[in-house]
């Protein structure tokens, strides 16, 4: 059986970590803090769009701010050309 993040991975998914600031109605004073990790697809972000609509929907709390990074984790290697020969014996 294969590893679903792996699959999603090699069809062009990375790593996305979102930063979710929010104010909770029993406490609008505290800034709050989640952390969201989800393969999703940069720069549209489908998967992450998709749960801040469900947040926005269905949780009683005002999101604040949303910092986003992005990590393709599988991607081609890079190449450089050196000049020169390394002898091996």
């Amino acid at each position: 059986m294969v590893d679903r993040a792996f699959i999603a991975q090699l069809q062009g998914y990375g790593l996305t970590t979102a930063e979710i600031h929010y104010y909770r109605p029993d406490a609008p004073s505290l800034l709050q803090l989640f952390l969201w990790q989800e393969y999703d697809l940069a720069p549209d972000f489908p998967v992450l769009f998709d749960f801040l609509d469900h947040w926005r929907r269905e949780i009683e709390a005002a999101l604040h701010s949303v910092r986003i990074a992005h990590e393709q984790l599988i991607r081609p290697s890079e190449w450089r050309a050196i000049d020169g020969i390394i002898s091996i014996q």
